[in-house]
């Protein structure tokens, strides 16, 4: 038998992490003297001290360790192996994920260094995240003046969402289907929220927009002449970053202008009157660029442009 400070030496455990394995209930003593309240160790503890440490050294947390020690002791050799491979397992997936994204993170820092190197504006404000579904009703086509086109196709998708009095409280997207960019015959959608139990939107399509695992988003303010330089400046940022388009380009209206929102019931928390309030995110779906050569910036690149797209 060791006295604790003696198996701390032995094992290089320190005294005070002994203590809290005794009080989690991870290492109690072999015996503790009733008189002096010392602990003392058996040898054979040292084998599970050390294999306490590998599943700490493997990032399990003490209560999954504890876990792993002490689940169904009265099993067979093969049900604890089981159950040691799959948290193994859940554990390697979950350090596969962090390393995914602490690379993600590195190469945003290392893509932000050479942007200040190159003295290139960066994008702080840029950012990859998720997108999330979003249940719509929708009307696209292919239009012969894109903004004149864009304005009659959000009219009539609102016009139908507040007849049919599903229109819910969210900002109004459109999504452009080219892969080029076009002024005119462009093929585009306008989409608005609605309340997921909708049933009928009148001429307009209901329908779930999917979701992106990642993508590249942008905010800015004021008019919509801005536009061209900004698609510009988050295709060079996604360059650097080696990521490329994966799907169309959506515009976010998150606060517009209209002529009539309350016959369209828009929501007023979305509507403003100067166009210097105008506030717009653009997405750009994302992937990680394969090897050979990727999407161009002209696949998303458009002119500038002046009228916004909001309902009137």
């Amino acid at each position: 038998m060791f006295r604790i400070s003696d198996f701390s030496r032995l094992t290089r455990v320190t005294i005070k992490t002994l203590r809290h394995y005794d009080r989690l209930g991870l290492l109690a003593p072999a015996f503790v003297d009733p008189a002096t309240r010392y602990r003392y160790y058996a040898a054979h503890q040292v084998s599970r001290l050390q294999r306490i440490r590998a599943l700490r050294d493997l990032g399990f947390s003490l209560e999954h360790v504890a876990h792993i020690l002490d689940e169904e002791p009265g099993a067979g050799q093969a049900t604890r192996a089981g159950l040691l491979r799959r948290l193994l397992e859940r554990r390697r997936d979950e350090i596969t994920g962090q390393m995914e994204e602490d690379a993600r993170r590195l190469a945003q820092l290392e893509a932000t260094l050479i942007e200040l190197d190159r003295k290139r504006p960066a994008l702080p404000d840029a950012v990859v995240h998720e997108v999330a579904p979003v249940r719509v009703a929708t009307r696209r086509a292919r239009v012969a003046d894109l903004d004149q086109g864009a304005q009659a196709l959000f009219e009539a998708v609102e016009t139908d969402a507040a007849a049919a009095r599903i229109r819910a409280a969210g900002p109004p997207l459109l999504i452009y289907h080219d892969r080029d960019h076009r002024e005119a015959d462009a093929d585009i959608e306008a989409a608005v929220p609605v309340v997921p139990d909708a049933s009928g939107a009148g001429g307009s399509v209901l329908r779930t927009l999917p979701g992106h695992s990642a993508a590249a988003c942008m905010v800015y303010r004021g008019d919509y002449d801005q536009w061209a330089g900004i698609a510009r400046g988050l295709m060079a940022w996604l360059e650097t970053r080696r990521l490329e388009p994966a799907g169309p380009v959506r515009e976010v209206y998150l606060q517009f202008s209209a002529t009539e929102p309350a016959r369209l019931g828009l929501p007023p928390q979305f509507i403003v009157t100067r166009r210097e309030d105008l506030l717009t995110e653009m997405q750009i779906p994302v992937r990680s660029v394969a090897a050979g050569p990727g999407t161009t910036s002209s696949d998303s690149r458009r002119s500038s442009r002046a009228s916004p797209r909001a309902a009137g």
